[in-house]
């Protein structure tokens, strides 16, 4: 499978999909991987958690438009990034699909998540009461409470940081929903209050959120 869907951000960054239907040793051998990478890949569970990491590689890999070797490693907060070329990633993935945002000079960050109705079930522990006073009560429910998420999960990402809460830390202005806008977002953890313009698209049926720190 080739890219699935690509899209330019800015003159420097830009966020592509790989829809993931090869066999694990088809993406497998399109890698270059080192010692590390390898012992981790070794240490996946066989399944969907394999063909993720194999998936977000390969499009990082066809993005950068290189067959050499891609040094990319994780930080002590979980955030990956390139050692020796000059971009900032962002990686995501869900069910069929892998999603990868890059700049040549901002932090960024992106998710994309399969539209479930379980969403409903878990929107308190990432959503504040007066968050949810915003969300619409007709059929558009379910897809805003999937922007909701994936625009704090892209701003997290982005901040790059650990021990962020996602209902104390991270505040969405109230917006409306659209299969694709913007929203804003403010990040509020001392010492630190960002603000973020996320950016949101539905795909099929997903959900995408990015952002450009």
């Amino acid at each position: 499978m080739a890219i699935a869907y690509r899209q330019r951000v800015d003159d420097d960054t830009e966020f592509a999909l790989w829809k993931i239907e090869e066999e694990a040793d088809e993406l497998y051998n399109q890698l270059q991987l080192d010692a590390d990478e390898q012992a981790y890949f070794e240490q996946l569970s066989k399944g969907k958690r394999h063909l993720h990491w194999l998936g977000t590689r390969v499009l990082l890999r066809k993005m950068l438009n290189t067959d050499a070797f891609i040094d990319c490693k994780v930080d002590a907060h979980g955030k990956p990034y390139l050692v020796n070329l000059p971009f900032q990633i962002s990686m995501s993935h869900s069910f069929d699909y892998a999603a990868v945002m890059i700049s040549k000079k901002s932090p960024v960050g992106i998710d994309i998540e399969l539209i479930k109705e379980k969403v409903e079930r878990i929107a308190n522990k990432f959503m504040r009461p007066e968050e949810m006073d915003f969300i619409a009560a007709d059929n558009n429910r379910i897809p805003q409470l999937y922007v909701c998420w994936c625009a704090k999960e892209a701003v997290y990402k982005c901040y790059g940081q650990k021990e962020v809460s996602f209902v104390n830390n991270i505040l969405l202005e109230p917006f409306k929903f659209a299969e694709q806008g913007t929203l804003q977002v403010s990040l509020d953890k001392e010492p630190v209050k960002n603000n973020y313009k996320v950016e949101y698209m539905q795909y099929e049926d997903y959900m995408i959120g990015y952002v450009k720190g």
